[in-house]
């Protein structure tokens, strides 16, 4: 019994003190998390050139479909597919022999008729002699009076006969309808094809070339205004920037607003007109006009990669200035930055910037580097020399929960 009684005592003080030890490992304090290394600047505003921008499309001022205007086989193609074609060249060959053979038929139809006019005049004049001496029937000299009228009735039924087929003989060779360039031939030599139907190929003018784009009907009293302006001024050039990315030299002007505004999307459609001497531009083509923005006065601008996206809206982490309690002595604090999220609304992106319509003022201070890092609350500190690029590589390793405020361009 003593010695199951010393057992005992022994396991109570064995759980006891292991206790003691999972209660001292249990509140042991949680240290500190360090602060984040950042940079962070002081937003100012800044005169700023940037453009509004506009998805475009280019487009010809004129384009028509070549149908024929007579049927019969293409005999002849006469210019070279995607080439600058001018006005009144040939450019397709439809039966010509044919036609040139009922043209001189016509011609010699003419040419009878005229003859048998000839000779029934002759008659008419006769009998009219022959009957002033009372020396012809009556009846005979009105046969010669109708067979004169029926004379000169066929003379004109021919002359109009030679119309149609200089007409028909015209058309059978397609001209091109003003200067542009053709496109690729819907129909090859020996092809047959049908009045008004077909269609031979499509030629558009390429000089100048249209760009189209829409505007919102809150805008259109600006594009009014410099169209009425003259365009004459910095502020009222267009440019329009290719797919590649690159500009395109000549500067626009304002043809066209449409009439009307679309009721189903609020918009309405602009043309404005480039020079295009080299025939680079090509209609369809999709690109980005660019409008010199009127607005003179100072932006807030920041860096774009300041800003972080969430579910369509845009924020940055701004540095506020508070305070913490020290680990070591909870009654006593200390001065820490922090980084609270804060949301915009951000307008056109200029380079590597982007400028702040709303959520920003002078004086603010916004986190530029280390955003991937931050969220509301996080402690913060400024990066010593060095230390922000090691936290830009941190960066590239870490899940992408938003993306630049670039995209926002063109977005008003």
């Amino acid at each position: 019994m003593h010695l199951i009684a010393e057992s005992m005592r022994r396991i109570i003080v064995c759980i006891t003190a292991g206790s003691f030890v999972l209660v001292s490992c249990a509140t042991k304090p949680t240290p500190p998390v360090p602060p984040v290394a950042v940079n962070v600047i002081s937003v100012k505003p800044q005169k700023v050139l940037y453009y509004d921008k506009y998805p475009a499309t280019t487009v010809a001022l004129s384009q028509v479909d070549l149908r024929p205007q007579v049927q019969g086989y293409i005999t002849g193609i006469s210019f070279t597919e995607g080439d600058h074609v001018r006005k009144g060249q040939a450019l397709y060959e439809i039966d010509r022999q044919l036609y040139q053979e009922g043209y001189d038929q016509a011609k010699a139809n003419v040419e009878v008729a005229e003859g048998n006019l000839k000779q029934a005049q002759q008659d008419a004049d006769r009998y009219a002699y022959l009957n002033a001496n009372d020396a012809v029937a009556k009846q005979v000299f009105d046969h010669a009076n109708i067979a004169l009228l029926n004379a000169k009735n066929m003379v004109t039924s021919a002359q109009q006969s030679l119309k149609m087929a200089a007409t028909n003989l015209n058309y059978s060779i397609i001209s091109a309808p003003f200067d542009g360039t053709i496109g690729f031939s819907q129909v090859k030599l020996g092809n047959m094809v049908t009045v008004g139907q077909t269609i031979l190929n499509t030629i558009s003018t390429d000089d100048p070339m249209g760009v189209d784009f829409l505007i919102s009907e809150k805008q259109l009293v600006n594009i009014e205004t410099l169209k009425n302006s003259g365009q004459q001024t910095l502020d009222s050039l267009f440019t329009i920037t290719m797919p590649n990315d690159s500009i395109y030299p000549a500067l626009g002007k304002i043809s066209v607003i449409d009439r009307a505004v679309d009721p189903q999307t609020g918009t309405i459609r602009v043309r404005v007109v480039f020079a295009n001497p080299h025939y680079s531009l090509r209609p369809g083509t999709s690109c980005v006009l660019r409008i010199h923005n009127q607005e003179t006065s100072p932006k807030l601008v920041i860096p774009a990669k300041a800003v972080v996206e969430l579910m369509g809206e845009y924020f940055v982490y701004m540095a506020k200035d508070t305070v913490a309690r020290n680990a070591d002595d909870s009654t006593k604090t200390h001065p820490v930055l922090m980084a609270v999220q804060k949301k915009i609304q951000t307008g056109q992106t200029i380079a590597p910037n982007i400028i702040v319509k709303k959520g920003l003022n002078t004086g603010d201070r916004i986190v530029v580097d280390g955003v991937q890092s931050l969220h509301t609350g996080s402690i913060i500190e400024m990066a010593k020399p060095g230390e922000g690029e090691k936290q830009k590589e941190k960066e590239k390793h870490l899940p992408a929960v938003a993306e630049p405020a670039q995209r926002q361009a063109g977005k008003q």
